[in-house]
């Protein structure tokens, strides 16, 4: 069993650290909001620090769970930071999805001091963490990613590495941008549905098990008929995450048309109320424009 310190216990972390706990590891928490921290323990066991340098102390590795690319500088950096607590030959590990730019930064600040990162972003949502049936796509130095492995089993259905330091956030960006697209053309579909009169849930039952079918259809249309969407991947995250892609796709080169236009759908369903809906809510810009 190996030490841990978990950083970050929002509505991914919180389980994430949780699973870690069950399966017999060490753990240590760190979060912003302390109370939740001290709530964690009181479930799960392990100990709650007020730092995430004092957090990562004595720690064979740190996972972090944390907003965007500030949130990451905030939780490494520093007198406070983990990186100030860890020893040389720690694995750092970033389930964060940030920029690959604040990636290859930390990893950068990570090897002056002896200490391995490993950039993890995960796909499965919060049901996922609960259910410990996340996919973990990594990046970093091989021997890092072994040791990690195991104790990211803790809450994984699959991990792989993806490549070098980076390449767990870029392989994020892919799983990000082909999701709008899915998402976009099925709220497409189940509108055109509903306004040609057909039974919602009868059309999937027929569709979803050929070409069309898909994860978000078969997990999502009952809520999306519904108009129901306090669940879920919250579109505020999503248009953090499409920004990083579009602003990736710059630098390389890459042509994201669809990617750009979904974005700015997730903009009006920001203006209709929804930055803490689902993704699939983006069905309800299509209801409100008629």
């Amino acid at each position: 069993m190996a030490r841990v310190a978990f950083l970050g216990l929002g509505v991914m972390g919180y389980p994430m650290a949780g699973h870690l706990a069950a399966a017999g590891h060490e753990v240590a928490v760190y979060n912003r909001t302390a109370a939740k921290a001290e709530d964690w323990v009181a479930r799960h066991g392990g100990r709650s620090a007020p730092s995430p340098a004092e957090a990562a102390e004595g720690a064979d590795l740190v996972m972090a769970c944390v907003g965007n690319d500030d949130d990451l500088r905030a939780v490494c950096e520093g007198e406070s930071g983990a990186f100030a607590g860890m020893a040389a030959g720690a694995v750092f590990v970033d389930h964060t999805t940030v920029s690959s730019m604040v990636t290859e930064e930390m990893a950068a600040l990570a090897e002056t001091r002896g200490i391995a990162f490993v950039d993890a972003p995960v796909s499965g949502g919060q049901a996922g963490a609960e259910n410990g049936q996340l996919v973990i796509m990594c990046g970093g130095p091989e021997e890092a990613y072994a040791k990690a492995e195991p104790v990211m089993a803790a809450y994984a259905k699959l991990s792989k590495r993806m490549g070098g330091t980076g390449a767990g956030q870029l392989t994020k960006m892919v799983n990000q941008i082909c999701i709008a697209g899915l998402v976009q053309g099925l709220s497409e579909g189940l509108h055109f549905a509903e306004k040609a009169g057909l039974d919602g849930r009868a059309v999937v039952e027929v569709i979803g098990g050929g070409a069309a079918g898909s994860w978000q259809m078969m997990n999502r249309y009952q809520t999306m008929l519904d108009d129901e969407f306090d669940h879920g991947f919250a579109v505020d995250w999503m248009r953090k995450d499409l920004g990083i892609c579009l602003a990736t796709a710059d630098r390389t080169g890459a042509s994201l048309p669809v990617t750009a236009l979904v974005d700015q759908f997730y903009k009006d369903v920001q203006k209709l109320g929804g930055a803490r809906w689902d993704t699939s809510s983006l069905i309800k810009r299509l209801r409100a424009m008629g």
